[in-house]
């Protein structure tokens, strides 16, 4: 069975760019191969090493996002009102200060640029709350409860 990638119409046309700088990336590659190989004995190359892990990697890549994109269903934002859905934006308050959030498919989830999965264990406490909720999220290291300022 396909797997079908939820994602937003911003997450695809960000994926349909990442594809075109691995495909960019890989010519790169090509090129790092031809002149490592030039250098003789490859037994010993470090930099032929090195550009066939580089190519592991992107042509690895490669497929991963050629695939989300190929099984890509775009979906608008779920926002209803107030409540907080799929790609909404939002502010909250902890002990930490504030911070800013949007909640995206698991495809788009990058979590260290505040773009969290609306399946993650974070997401879903944030999902159908409105500004002025406080929330309790269970992390490794306990619960942490934020306060939703606004929704952006």
């Amino acid at each position: 069975m396909v797997r079908e990638f939820i994602m937003t119409k911003e997450g695809y046309e960000k994926l349909k760019e990442e594809l075109e700088a691995l495909k960019i990336k890989r010519k790169e590659v090509i090129v790092r191969l031809k002149i490592a190989k030039e250098f003789g004995d490859l037994s010993e190359n470090s930099e032929f090493e090195d550009a066939k892990n580089d190519q592991t990697f992107v042509e690895s890549k490669l497929l991963e996002v050629t695939e989300k994109i190929k099984h890509a269903k775009i979906v608008g934002k779920v926002n209803s009102g107030d409540k907080i859905g799929l790609g909404s934006k939002i502010l909250v308050e902890s002990d930490l200060g504030e911070e800013e959030y949007e909640l995206v498919s698991p495809a788009e989830a990058t979590p260290l640029k505040g773009l969290i999965s609306i399946e993650s264990p974070f997401g879903k406490a944030f999902l159908n709350a409105k500004a002025g909720d406080k929330v309790h999220v269970n992390t490794p290291d306990g619960v942490v409860d934020y306060k939703i300022i606004k929704l952006l």
